[in-house]
């Protein structure tokens, strides 16, 4: 019995219990939930679904919830059912039916834990998107690891996701990374407003390799020379990175197109219709404050050049025209005012502004010996991608950047994520799938093969633990996806190899010696199985490696 087919139990016994005694199954609630509870002592689940309903049906919730522990006893699969405290109802599991759970997941395999909750929606997932004047920096690669996870997460509901990297290739920052590159080649210091660090001085040298006369050229010509080419190279290595990090995009798409294609003519024009737009001062403005934003904003200056969120309007309406039914942005975390200005840019160009989602992604500190880690030799003034990957390596790397809620900062313990110990929250979940590995090669080597048929026979109170941890998959999928949390599937992952290592301490699960393989062998073999197959689909969903060996 999974937490699903319990809940949906629990809504049937209660409207049957509600209709005996004429009272209105309609007070139950859409979706009843159950809970682990802390104390395993308590039962195996507990719901407080009488304590939602019994004000609003004229009954005392503790006796209401009698009536549910006294039905629900004698249904399929449930063992106990008692009442506690104000009217919580404590339910045991039948083992027969805990064990459902690990026939399922062996039948469903990699799939298990998807569902189709978003089949039909178009998600366009919009991340890291760091300028391309230099290499991805600590915080950019935090949003590496999470998009990529959050869009994997999202697929797993039957949602289609659209990765789209914008490319920022238009504005003032090109044009000081262009001159930087033109100093570096000539062997000059950076200009005060440029970018420094060594690789400048190895683009800069790439592109005199391509044209060695570079420097002879008139000035604007060796400035667009330096431009083009070095903006090239430079994205080539920021993609490089990122594939070698596990993330890539299926669209890259250019700021600058939005400008040369007439998309920014379109959304002005589009505003224009709608009445959201006004002159004044010569520059034109968006009434962005009709639509929850603090201030309006100027779309063209009056020098007449396109401001920064002329861009963004365009950037949305062509997305929306590209048929995405929702527009995910993760920005960094100097970009809070990008919230209120996307979705009223949104509501202004006549859409609804829910399908504009913004999350805004804290700062990550690198800590080694205690002390913190402020500078990187290549980039000049910040940690990089390729930095952390040297330090920690790629899976642990994605994992301590996941882990934690986007909204609190991070400080990594270089010395903690790159040792081999428990401590270490991604060796501890990788070293639980390869025992579970070593286990199944040592089953082979015994002919035992994993067998559903006595799943019965699991009664111990570690394997109940295990079993309903695995069952919990689904809804900690479910619950991450809602809230955009990827770090709840890290966290449900070191639950689940704790209980996983207990069990194995408490229960043996091949035999011993001359013992000749039993049914319990056999069933014990299925539920590491099972246990083996929810923690490699959590670590794929991070785009962790599960190792076979360690």
């Amino acid at each position: 019995m999974t937490p699903a087919d319990l809940a949906e139990l629990l809504k049937t016994t209660a409207a049957a219990v509600l209709a005996e005694r004429g009272l209105d199954a309609a007070a139950l609630p859409a979706t009843v939930t159950v809970e682990r509870p802390r104390n395993p002592e308590h039962g195996d689940y507990a719901t407080n679904l009488a304590l939602q309903v019994a004000k609003k049906v004229g009954t005392n919730p503790r006796e209401f919830a009698g009536w549910l522990a006294e039905a629900l006893a004698s249904a399929n699969g449930i063992e106990a059912a008692d009442v506690a405290g104000p009217g919580f109802v404590n339910l045991r599991i039948e083992a027969s039916a805990q064990g459902v759970v690990v026939a399922n997941v062996l039948e469903a395999g990699a799939t298990y834990g998807n569902s189709t909750d978003l089949a039909g929606v178009k998600v366009n997932l919009e991340f890291v998107s760091a300028n391309p004047t230099g290499p991805i920096h600590i915080g950019g690669t935090r949003w590496a690891a999470v998009g990529d996870a959050l869009g994997r997460l999202l697929s797993t509901q039957g949602a289609e996701v659209v990765r789209e990297y914008y490319f920022n290739d238009h504005g003032a920052q090109i044009d000081r990374f262009a001159r930087s590159l033109v100093a570096a080649a000539k062997g000059e210091t950076a200009p005060e407003d440029g970018y420094a660090g060594d690789y400048i001085v190895d683009i800069a040298a790439q592109v005199t390799a391509q044209v060695p006369d570079v420097l002879d050229l008139p000035d604007a010509e060796r400035q667009e020379t330096f431009r083009a080419i070095g903006v090239d190279l430079m994205f080539t290595h920021i993609k490089n990175s990122l594939h070698d990090f596990g993330t890539d995009f299926d669209v890259y798409t250019h700021e600058d197109s939005m400008h040369t294609s007439g998309r920014v003519d379109q959304a002005i024009a589009k505003l224009r219709e709608t009445g959201s737009i006004y002159e004044k001062d010569g520059a034109t403005w968006l009434r962005t404050t009709e639509f929850g934003d603090d201030k309006d904003r100027v779309v063209i200056k009056s020098d007449g050049n396109a401001a920064y969120i002329a861009g963004d309007l365009a950037y949305f309406l062509d997305k929306r025209q590209r048929g995405f039914d929702l527009c995910i942005y993760m920005l960094g975390a100097d970009h809070h005012g990008y919230i209120a200005r996307l979705k009223a840019a949104a509501a202004a160009l006549g859409d609804d502004p829910d399908t504009v989602e913004v999350l805004i992604g804290q700062m990550v500190n690198l800590v080694r010996d205690g002390q913190p880690i402020r500078m990187s030799k290549r980039a000049g003034t910040v940690i990089t991608l390729d930095d952390l990957v040297d330090a920690i390596g790629v899976d642990a790397a994605r994992y301590v950047l996941i882990r934690s809620s986007v909204d609190s900062p991070i400080d990594i313990d270089l010395q903690l994520w790159s040792s081999a110990s428990s401590e270490n929250p991604v060796y501890y979940v990788q070293y639980a799938h390869a025992r579970l590995s070593a286990l199944a090669r040592s089953a082979a080597d015994l002919n035992i093969v994993a067998d559903v048929s006595h799943l019965h026979l699991l009664n111990h109170d570690r394997e109940g633990a295990l079993m309903r941890s695995i069952g919990e998959f689904p809804r900690v999928l479910n619950s991450a996806v809602s809230l955009r949390e990827p770090h709840r599937v890290c966290r449900y992952l070191e639950d689940l190899a704790g209980d996983y290592h207990r069990f194995y301490d408490s229960c043996r699960v091949l035999p011993q010696g001359d013992e000749e393989p039993g049914d319990l062998n056999a069933a014990r073999l299925a539920l590491c199985a099972a246990t083996r197959q929810v923690i490699a689909n959590g670590l794929q969903i991070l785009g962790v490696s599960a190792p076979e060996r360690m």
